[in-house]
C-alpha cells in the first residue's frame, strides 16, 4: 500500500492536489488541521492491499482453500493509524473475521466462496470509506458556507423545498453564474417552474380517448369521475363515455358505476382487449365532434408481470389512445421514480398528480417529473367531483410547494447538508 502526505492551506486545495495525482480511486486514511493548513494522508492501492492481505494470497483468489490454516494464521498488514474511526487494527480484525464467516464446507464451491468473501470485504471497505469521508464532507460544506454563503444558502433552501440534490446543484449553479443576490431565491423558483414539463393538449376542450394507468390506490377512478364531470358540464352527458377494464379488484366496476349513475353517464365493461377494441370502434362511429372516452384500468404494481398484459390492452392499432399515468404526490421519490420507469413500457403521454392535499412536500414529485421529462396534465387536491381538479401549471405547483414548505417548518441540520452537498465543488459549478 502506497501512502502519501498532502499539505495545503485549506482542505479544498489539499483535495484538489490529491485528486489530480491519485485520481478517484484514492482512499483518504486521515485528515487533520496542522500549523499553517490541512494535512491529508491517502493511499492509492488501499482496497487491493487490504483485500489481498486479508485473504492471505495476493496473487490468485481462485486458489484459496477454505480449509487451509494459512488463511486463518496470515497477519494482514496494518494500515496507518488515524483519527478516523475504523482505520486501525480493529478494522483488520473485522475484515479477517468476515473472511472466516464466509467459509464453506465443500471444495466444489471454492470459487463461489472467494467471490462472496471478496464482495463482503469490498462492502466493508466501502463502509469504512464513507466513515472516513464524513469529516471531510463536513469540512467541504463548511468551506462552501464560508467562501460562498449565498450559494450555500440557496442550496439549503432548494433541498428544504424537497428538490433532489442533483437538480438543486444544477439550479444553484445556473443562478450563481449570473451572480447571487437577494433575488436569487425568486429567480431559482421561476427557473424551476419553467423546467416542469406541462401537457398542452387540453382534453377538456378537444376530447379524445384517454386511458388512466398506474398503481393501486393512487386515485385513478376518482380522477376519471372528475374529468368526466368537467367535460359533461361543458358538452353534455352524451359527450362522455366511461369504460372500465379493471377485472382484478372486487367491486371495482361498482365504484365507477356509482359515479356514472350520479353523473348520468353510461359505464361499459371490457373484460379483454377484443371487447375494448369493439367498444372503442362502436363509440367512434357514433360520437360527434367533441366526445371524450375515459378508460379506467386496473391498478397494477410497476414490478408485476401483469403490467405487460395491460400494455397490450391499451394499445390498439388504428385507435389513438392517450395514456395518462396517475401518480400520488404522497409517494417517496424513489417509489415515484420506479413507477415511471415501470409504466414507461406504455407510451405515456402525460401524468395526473393526485393527493396534493395529503402530502408534506411537493419537491420530490417535481424533481421526478423534471428528471423523466414527463408532462403533467392535471393536479388533484381533494376528493370533490369535479371541483378538486386543476389544469397543471409550473407556477401553480411551485406555489403549492412553497406553501407546504412553510407549513412544515422543516429545518435541515449541518450534518444533513454536509452529507448531501459535501462533495459539491466550492466554486458552485455543476
Amino acid at each position: 500500500m502506497k501512502m502519501k502526505r498532502y499539505f495545503a492551506p485549506d482542505a479544498r486545495q489539499a483535495l484538489r492536489a490529491l485528486r489530480e495525482e491519485q485520481g478517484p480511486d484514492a482512499v483518504i486514511l486521515s485528515n487533520r488541521r496542522v500549523n499553517g493548513g490541512v494535512e491529508i494522508i491517502a493511499a492509492m492501492d488501499y482496497e487491493d492491499s487490504m483485500i489481498n492481505t486479508s485473504l492471505g494470497n495476493p496473487d490468485k483468489l481462485s486458489e484459496i482453500d477454505p480449509y487451509e490454516n494459512s488463511l486463518r494464521e496470515s497477519k494482514p498488514e496494518e494500515p496507518p493509524r488515524s483519527a478516523q474511526a475504523g482505520a486501525g487494527p480493529d478494522m483488520v480484525s473485522a475484515v479477517k473475521a468476515s473472511v472466516d464467516d464466509y467459509r464453506r464446507p465443500s471444495n466444489d464451491v471454492q470459487t463461489d466462496t472467494s467471490a462472496s468473501v471478496l464482495h463482503k470485504i469490498q462492502d466493508e471497505i466501502a463502509g469504512l470509506r464513507n466513515i472516513m469521508e464524513a469529516p471531510l464532507m463536513q469540512v467541504s460544506w463548511g468551506e462552501t458556507g464560508r467562501v460562498q454563503p449565498l450559494y450555500a444558502n440557496l442550496l439549503k433552501q432548494l433541498i428544504t423545498l424537497g428538490i433532489g440534490s442533483e437538480l438543486s446543484r444544477k439550479i444553484a449553479g445556473k443562478i450563481n453564474k449570473t451572480g447571487l443576490d437577494k433575488n436569487s431565491w425568486l429567480e431559482s423558483l421561476n427557473y424551476l417552474a419553467g423546467e416542469i414539463p406541462v401537457y398542452e393538449h387540453d382534453i377538456l376542450t378537444n376530447g379524445g380517448i384517454v386511458s388512466l394507468v398506474g398503481p393501486t390506490g393512487v386515485g385513478k377512478t376518482t380522477s376519471v369521475a372528475k374529468i368526466a364531470a368537467r367535460f359533461a358540464l361543458k358538452y353534455g352527458r352524451r359527450a362522455v363515455t366511461l369504460i372500465t377494464t379493471d377485472n382484478y379488484r372486487i367491486g371495482a366496476h361498482e365504484q365507477l358505476r356509482s359515479y356514472g349513475r350520479i353523473l348520468g353517464i353510461p359505464v361499459h365493461v371490457a373484460s379483454d382487449r377484443e371487447e375494448l377494441e369493439y367498444l372503442l370502434k362502436e363509440i367512434k362511429g357514433k360520437q360527434g365532434a367533441n366526445h371524450l372516452t375515459l378508460i379506467d384500468t386496473a391498478g397494477i404494481c410497476q414490478k408485476e408481470v401483469r403490467l405487460t398484459e395491460q400494455v397490450t390492452s391499451v394499445s390498439i392499432p388504428g385507435i389513438d389512445i392517450k395514456n395518462y399515468l396517475v401518480l400520488s404526490a404522497t409517494g417517496q421519490r424513489n417509489l415515484q421514480d420506479d413507477v415511471i420507469n415501470g409504466f414507461s413500457k406504455i407510451n405515456l403521454d402525460a401524468c395526473i398528480i393526485t393527493k396534493i392535499d395529503e402530502t408534506a412536500s411537493l419537491g420530490e414529485i417535481i424533481s421526478v417529473l423534471i428528471k423523466h421529462r414527463l408532462p403533467t396534465a392535471f393536479v388533484c387536491d381533494g376528493q370533490k367531483v369535479p371541483d378538486d381538479l386543476h389544469r397543471a401549471r409550473g407556477k401553480l405547483l411551485i406555489k403549492e410547494a412553497i406553501k407546504l414548505m412553510k407549513s412544515s417548518n422543516k429545518s435541515l441540520s449541518d450534518e444533513e447538508l454536509a452529507y448531501t452537498f459535501g462533495r459539491v465543488p466550492n466554486n458552485g459549478n455543476v
